[in-house]
């Protein structure tokens, strides 16, 4: 992974977290600097993942890769909020 990569996979990261949050049905009830966070982190890995199946460099857009950033952040912010409504509990 390049410099240049990881430095659009944190400013496409922001949106992702965004995204992510919204594939999920109802309200979460973690913050929006947390959400981003998990975005940041979700597009990074997956981003990672893509180049190593090989789909990272694609003519166009990289829909693999996001899918896979997007589910990624999904997971993140599903986790994230489990833990949290554990702990509120």
């Amino acid at each position: 992974m390049e410099i240049s990569g990881i430095f659009t996979a944190i400013i496409v990261g922001l949106v992702i977290g965004a995204l992510g949050r919204l594939a999920l049905p109802g309200k979460q009830k973690i913050g929006f600097w947390l959400t981003l966070l998990i975005g940041v982190v979700a597009a990074l890995i997956g981003t990672f993942l893509a180049a190593l199946i090989g789909v990272d460099d694609t003519s166009g857009i990289d829909w693999i890769e996001l899918i896979l950033q997007i589910a990624l952040a999904a997971g993140g912010v599903a986790l994230v909020e489990g833990i949290g409504s554990r702990r509120r509990s």
